[in-house]
């Protein structure tokens, strides 16, 4: 089919008149008028697209199956969440888990402990490292939800589909990494590899439509857009622990920038998902 001239233009001309998105705002609200929620078109339009920031928190919760696909349930379904996170949050107080002053995140953390039956028997007991990894996705999460119920539940599920969906195709992602890296700039790949830095993988959090939408390989690609915006720092660096150091406080300035590149990589090497792995 041949592509629509007028529609071309126009996106070009929403796009520099900063209105970027308008069309496709609009295919999604369609969507989201659907009497019952179409899951896989929900899937595929989070990981075409990115999801206008007033309808992220739903989209989110229908896809990780915190509401059902069916409109009319998703009040009495988020007022069944709401009771549960209070009774869980009270039960914390009563045993003295939690407490008024206790940060937030760790209140999310010890409530989802408790819910997956993994709450230690003292809150002094040390951390273990899968707590410390549901810490830092939870302070991410904070920044991007306000609602503290919505926080929790979009929380716990991401979790939970990384541990359970991705358990298997996590370990593989340093693999395919040095795989794409070496075909967009070996020579880099080369000297991380020289420095046996390349178990030093920055696996980044900041697209979180295409994860939660199903697609865990956009890590790798934001991972080597990472190593590419960065390429002159790291090849003038001689050591893992060096190029770990800089790898784990990389300005912050130009996420938006890394983030886009890394959708268009992924679409170069993957092509325009359906589904992704």
């Amino acid at each position: 089919m041949a592509e629509d001239p007028q529609r071309n233009f126009r996106s070009v001309y929403y796009e520099k008149v900063g209105f970027r998105g308008v069309e496709e705002k609009k295919s999604l609200e369609i969507l989201l008028k659907d009497d019952r929620l179409d899951i896989e078109k929900l899937c595929t339009f989070s990981q075409r697209f990115p999801l206008p920031s007033m309808y992220r928190t739903l989209v989110w919760k229908v896809l990780l199956g915190i509401l059902p696909p069916h409109h009319e349930s998703h009040s009495f379904v988020m007022k069944y969440r709401k009771e549960q996170y209070k009774d869980v949050y009270h039960a914390l107080q009563v045993i003295r888990f939690i407490k008024d002053s206790t940060p937030q995140v760790e209140v999310f953390l010890r409530i989802h402990q408790l819910e997956s039956g993994k709450l230690p028997r003292s809150s002094s007991y040390p951390l273990e490292p899968e707590d410390e990894v549901f810490l830092a996705i939870a302070k991410a999460m904070e920044e991007m939800v306000d609602d503290h119920v919505d926080c929790y539940w979009l929380l716990s599920s991401f979790v939970n589909q990384l541990n359970n969906k991705y358990k298997d195709s996590l370990p593989q992602l340093p693999k395919i990494l040095e795989q794409y890296l070496s075909l967009e700039d070996s020579r880099l790949l080369t000297h991380l590899k020289t420095c046996s830095a390349t178990g030093q993988l920055p696996y980044s959090l900041w697209v979180w439509d295409k994860v939660i939408s199903g697609s865990c390989k956009i890590l790798v690609f934001v991972a080597i857009e990472i190593l590419l915006t960065f390429k002159m720092k790291l090849m003038a660096l001689n050591s893992a622990e060096k190029i770990a150091q800089f790898l784990e406080n990389i300005p912050q300035d130009n996420t938006d920038a890394i983030v886009s590149k890394a959708i268009e990589l992924w679409h170069k090497h993957c092509g325009t998902p359906a589904h992704s792995v």
